[in-house]
């Protein structure tokens, strides 16, 4: 089983929060590029939690940005960690990211 938290802000572009967390978390960023999602960067950990980090707004299908999360349209960046239930938390060190709040959790 996995769980997932979604972190938004608006104080960083995906790359300057990509490039932040690299310097917080022992994890390497890579520039990734899709048809669904645009230009993202993803991470992934030893114990195989995933970080994303891209823009909220994404390619549409008719030429105009749809958002990822609509639930949230004033965000302008998500970070998304998917991880194993066991996996150690990253909340402490992502908490300590100012301008950094955390959305949604499957844990709750």
């Amino acid at each position: 089983m996995t769980v997932t938290d979604t972190y938004g802000t608006n104080t960083y572009t995906a790359q300057q929060l990509a490039d932040l967390l690299a310097t917080r978390l022992p994890a390497t960023f890579a520039e990734r590029e899709s048809d669904y999602l645009g230009v993202y960067f993803l991470a992934t950990l030893p114990d195989t939690t995933r970080i994303n980090v891209q823009p909220n707004a994404v390619p549409g299908d008719d030429g105009e940005d749809d958002l990822l999360e609509d639930d949230y349209p004033d965000v302008s960046v998500l970070l998304i960690v998917t991880a194993p239930a066991q996996a150690q938390l990253l909340n402490t060190e992502l908490a300590a990211i100012d301008g950094l709040a955390r959305l949604r959790s499957s844990r709750n």
